[in-house]
């Protein structure tokens, strides 16, 4: 059975405010404490909206468009966060520690002054939400080439940092997955309303 075309939209609509708005919910719960299961979730809601505005391709109206935006800017943008840090965890199975300015914590060589411990990659978790939110105009403003911009400004900020391969290896998951989950939310949004 086929439903009419404006049913059809709003039930994409409202699954889809639904979706954004427990995914919005669950990552906010993960920044404050991290859960595994609860990313995992988050990320399934992501796919599966990404998935049904694939198949089911409406055109949300102005009134539906928007809260379905706002939505999913917040959620690209703040469930990047922990969705990253559970990725670099998971990738540097917990031997790279955080340090206090949004860093790493890598150990020196000898050669160093001082020899001990120093963060690199400072203010990542800032550079990581900016990185987001400009993934998600992008995306959303139908300029996906300005990812290039986003990639490329990231990458030349960073060059000087990346010598070690920890720095390098966190550098790169971290740019990946949060670049993913931005465009993916991004990518679902745009789909709906355009």
């Amino acid at each position: 059975m086929i439903l009419p075309e404006p049913v059809t939209t709003l039930s994409v609509a409202l699954a889809l405010l639904l979706g954004m708005s427990v995914a919005l919910v669950a990552v906010i719960v993960t920044t404050r404490r991290a859960s595994s299961l609860i990313l995992t979730i988050a990320a399934a809601i992501a796919a599966v909206m990404l998935i049904v505005v694939i198949v089911v391709p409406v055109d949300l109206p102005v009134g539906l468009a928007l809260p379905v935006a706002l939505l999913g800017s917040s959620v690209a943008v703040v469930g990047g966060n922990p969705l990253t840090r559970e990725v670099l965890r998971r990738a540097t199975r917990g031997t790279v520690r955080d340090g206090e300015h949004g860093g790493i914590l890598l150990r020196t060589t000898p050669d160093d002054d001082p020899p001990g411990v120093r963060e690199v990659l400072l203010g990542g978790t800032t550079i990581g939400y900016l990185e987001r939110v400009a993934t998600t105009l992008t995306i959303l403003v139908g300029f996906p080439e300005g990812l290039a911009v986003v990639v490329a400004l990231k990458g030349i900020g960073r060059f000087s940092e990346l010598a070690s391969a920890e720095a390098r290896e966190r550098f790169i998951i971290g740019t990946l997955a949060s670049l993913v989950w931005a465009s993916v939310i991004a990518a679902t949004v745009r789909l709906a309303i355009w």
